[in-house]
């Protein structure tokens, strides 16, 4: 039954199903609206997940994929091709994604601790120094378990040290609502796959050598991961970290101090995220998909694979056949779709590419060709 003021009703929430929709497409029109500049809202950043019972021909499903089309706003999380339930997963925010099933191995169960979970930091691996300074694959991971082992213990560390503000009342609205960190995960992450292939082996992650090299890294630091977990008894995932300014500001340092290390980037030097393809190597969605889709599946702690399109999206029902496509050929856990629109100061949204507003130009043009007909009554008039 519903619970409202602490009172059991006569209903359950499934016949709050009317309710439930009406929300949803409230909220859906406000972000379709986007805010005063014609720009789709940063945040917050919806998860939709998606279900084999999903309702594709539903009104709010239309609603939900115009905004899709219009601004790229949701992220959509795969429950169609994976064994996973939607239970099983808690999206904290653009990436990070947490299996509750860790938790139900830790207590025997979730009551209580449903929500009250999260990261306690995140420590990203530099993986292009190290594929650079490593003269073979035992160098390698030697040099790989050192940074895991030195990431490991910080978050270790790090963990104590807010038990113990949380403990003394320095925390005092987290206490509120959450006991202790104890289902927090300690997260670990890592930028840079492409390049340290290149740096390492000469060969790109887009390359058979390449992917198969950080397959095996990624099974490798999966281990490690479970290793720590029980030796800690602390919880432990991998995720693929957003890494925005870590990828610049690690590739400057590098270059810095290794001239010779290879990097992205042409006039400034950065890593390419996680184990992503290069920003360059394919228009082609689907061989991204099929490429990405054996990495993706192997991080513990979140991931998300940006469906770039590079144009815009007119048709909404096309847009949800993709996303319902990609559902259901490919294990792909989570992903959003990237349409292209820009953003005029004076006009607002504008839909695809345009370098100059093409309304502004319009007008510009009717202005003058305005002024040119004035001009020449003053001249047939003298």
């Amino acid at each position: 039954p519903a619970v409202v003021g602490a009172v059991e009703q006569a209903f359950s929430y499934g016949d709050c199903q009317p309710e439930m929709d009406m929300i949803n497409r409230v909220f859906i029109e406000l972000m379709l609206g986007g805010d005063a500049d014609g720009r789709g809202f940063q945040y917050p950043i919806p998860t939709y997940n998606l279900t084999k019972d999903f309702d594709w021909e539903s009104p709010n499903a239309q609603l939900l994929f115009e905004m899709t089309a219009k601004y790229g706003t949701p992220y959509f999380q795969n429950f169609i091709n994976s064994d996973l339930d939607p239970g099983d997963v808690r999206s904290m925010c653009c990436r990070l994604q947490l299996d509750k099933r860790e938790l139900r191995k830790r207590g025997g169960g979730l009551f209580g601790s449903d929500e009250l979970t999260g990261s306690i930091g995140v420590v990203t691996l530099n993986l292009p120094r190290l594929g650079y300074l490593s003269q073979g694959k035992s160098e390698f991971y030697r040099r790989l378990d050192r940074l895991c082992d030195l990431a490991a213990r910080s978050l270790s560390i790090k963990r104590k040290v807010c038990s113990r503000l949380l403990e003394g009342g320095l925390f005092p609205y987290t206490k509120r609502y959450l006991k202790n960190f104890d289902s927090h995960f300690n997260t670990i992450g890592l930028v840079g796959m492409n390049e340290c292939s290149l740096n390492f082996m000469g060969k790109s992650i887009a390359e058979p050598e390449g992917k198969a090299f950080a397959e095996e890294m990624l099974d490798h630091l999966r281990r490690r991961m479970a290793d720590y977990q029980e030796d800690t008894g602390e919880l432990f995932n991998l995720e693929a970290t957003p890494a925005e300014s870590t990828s610049y500001r690690l590739a400057k340092h590098d270059k810095t101090q290794y001239p010779e290390i290879i990097t992205a980037g042409t006039d400034e030097p950065y890593y390419t995220n996680s184990t992503q393809l290069p920003a360059d190597y394919t228009e082609d969605l689907f061989d991204a998909l099929d490429h990405q889709e054996s990495l993706q599946s192997r991080y513990t702690g979140g991931t998300v694979f940006h469906m770039f399109l590079g144009e815009a999206v007119d048709d909404w029902r096309a847009l949800r056949d993709l996303v319902r496509a990609v559902s259901s050929r490919y294990r792909i856990p989570y992903y959003t779709v990237s349409p292209t629109f820009s953003v005029c100061p004076v006009h607002g949204y504008i839909s695809g590419e345009h370098f100059n507003c093409p309304k502004c130009k319009a007008e510009k043009e009717a202005r003058i060709r305005e002024e040119i007909a004035i001009l020449e009554k003053e001249l047939a008039g003298s």
